[in-house]
């Protein structure tokens, strides 16, 4: 069922930190920070994977996902929604389920046998897709999703996401030149002021998130 009232966007951002500290999707360390996948280091961490195991929250911001998606892009503007491998699929399903819709998900790469499809699921040349991911954070891996979207006959122009990182300028610039428009529920600033509002963590560690939230670099390179 598609949500009929609308929370201010503010509102939306609020609850929707919120709900990721509530069931712990939130990490902040700043003595022993994080290592991601490309090797670099943050004083902060979110999964929004671990939000499909509890059901209200997951349930909410999933309303708040698809009334988004329709105030920001219009209520008849898409034929299909598609989920980023992996961590887009359960997210893609609930939202196609609230605006009644196929949905679709696409592989990161070709899976070497058989059709050796990206797409999964029906999807057909001219229908205008939703891509649905968990987070953005510089926009990149987005692209790769869109291109493979497009190859089909298909138009890609909105990708929606829970969480956006919301503190590398290229972001923006980067998807609007490949002409797709964000759309998200919070972004890091959200979460941090609502950690401070809550008392979740200790004041020195969220001035420490915060300086690197202004200059990641910079904090990286004072952090060592």
């Amino acid at each position: 069922m598609i949500p009929a009232s609308f929370p201010t966007r503010e509102e939306i951002a609020r609850l929707s930190a919120g709900m990721l500290l509530e069931v712990g999707a939130v990490a902040f360390n700043a003595a022993d920070p994080y290592t991601f996948a490309s090797g670099q280091k943050a004083p902060t961490y979110v999964d929004c994977r671990r939000l499909i195991s509890y059901p209200r929250v997951r349930s909410v911001l999933m309303d708040f996902l698809t009334l988004t998606v329709m105030r920001d892009a219009g209520f008849e503007a898409f034929d299909n929604i598609a989920g980023g491998e992996t961590a887009g699929i359960p997210f893609a399903a609930l939202v196609a389920e609230r605006m009644a819709l196929p949905m679709t998900y696409v592989r990161k790469k070709p899976k070497g046998y058989g059709r050796n499809a990206r797409i999964e699921g029906r999807m057909s040349e001219g229908e205008r897709v939703l891509l649905v991911e968990d987070l953005a954070t510089d926009g990149g891996s987005k692209l790769s999703f869109v291109d493979a979207i497009r190859d089909t006959g298909a138009t890609c122009a909105h990708t929606a996401v829970i969480f956006y990182y919301g503190i590398f300028p290229q972001t923006i610039p980067t998807l609007s030149a490949h002409e797709v428009t964000l759309h998200h529920l919070c972004t890091w600033w959200d979460v941090l002021a609502e950690a401070r509002r809550r008392g979740s963590f200790d004041a020195e560690t969220l001035a420490a998130v915060e300086d690197f939230l202004r200059d990641p670099e910079g904090w990286r390179a004072a952090s060592g």
